[in-house]
């Protein structure tokens, strides 16, 4: 998230922070599918955010810069909380008890997609027309990726699919949300509360829907949950942060979509998942719609979103 004008000259540093993001956000997803054999995806989210939020209020705490939010930012805070952070993940993690990891990954990623129907839908503006042709692709690439589940009118996988896509759209309304949004308070500043309003609703909707988890520990399952918070979550949202600060939006947005792509490989990897020809096929269009998406911006009377 950026509030501040990005500088387009991009530093070698700053690349590779942004393939340690993307690989790190990408090999995430194949260890929540893991994860999710021996924890719900109620109480893995709200591990996972718990353990991030700890981690920011001690990393911002050190730093000096722990403070209590202005009630201006109260709206941000709970945007950002509750959709991107918590109705995102769990829709993304009980999709993933239906569907394959990198299936989940790619439709999770479809965010610019949706942020473009949203501009058009709910902002009234228009579309150049290359972006409207990317658009198009993308909903083409999206019916291919669920077409099996479609045609073998498999339902657990067809639900699957409309939460994963959900969990786009709730990403996608804050992406808007953050553009239009008058911030007072520093991302830095706010990222702590914002994982906090997300894990304390998840804990107790998890006490309440399923109690206590009965959670079998080992190593590698803490191994997991260390990878997927203080890591996956914590760390990269800091890269994410200072970076996003350093360089275009647009750059930051086509860099966020190698994450699906290395969600499908390192799930073959550690999973031993295929990429079938509809996924292949998918995988094509929809990436493809991305980057037209985001090398031409839409109109938004003379601004950029």
């Amino acid at each position: 998230i950026s509030i501040s004008r990005a500088d387009t000259r991009t530093s070698s540093g700053d690349l590779l922070k942004l393939g340690i993001m993307v690989l790190l956000w990408g090999f995430s997803w194949p260890a929540m599918k893991i994860c999710l054999l021996s924890i719900s995806p109620l109480w893995l989210a709200t591990i996972r955010f718990g353990s991030a939020a700890l981690c920011l209020f001690l990393f911002t705490g050190m730093r000096g810069e722990l403070r209590l939010p202005v009630k201006q930012d109260i709206p941000i805070i709970a945007s950002v909380g509750l959709l991107q952070m918590m109705a995102f993940t769990v829709l993304g993690l009980i999709a993933m008890t239906k569907v394959a990891a990198g299936q989940a990954a790619l439709l999770a990623y479809t965010t610019p997609l949706w942020v473009s129907l949203i501009t058009v839908v709910v902002l009234r503006r228009s579309l150049e027309k290359s972006q409207l042709y990317a658009v198009i692709a993308g909903l083409l690439g999206i019916v291919v990726v669920i077409s099996p589940s479609l045609l073998g009118w498999q339902s657990a996988a067809i639900i699957g699919d409309i939460m994963l896509l959900g969990a786009a759209l709730c990403w996608s309304i804050v992406i808007v949300h953050v553009k239009q949004h008058p911030w007072h308070g520093s991302p830095l500043i706010l990222a702590p509360w914002q994982m906090l309003v997300s894990a304390l609703p998840l804990t107790v909707l998890a006490l309440m829907t399923e109690g206590v988890p009965q959670i079998i520990w080992n190593a590698q399952l803490i191994g997991l949950l260390t990878f997927i918070g203080p890591i996956a979550t914590c760390f990269c949202f800091v890269i994410s942060l200072a970076v996003g600060r350093r360089i275009s939006s647009v750059s930051m947005s086509i860099a966020t979509l190698g994450v699906p792509v290395i969600g499908l490989f390192s799930s073959m990897l550690f999973l031993g998942e295929r990429i079938t020809l509809a996924i292949a096929v998918g995988v094509v269009l929809i990436l493809c719609s991305l980057v037209g998406i985001l090398i031409s911006p839409a109109k938004m009377g003379g601004q950029q979103i």
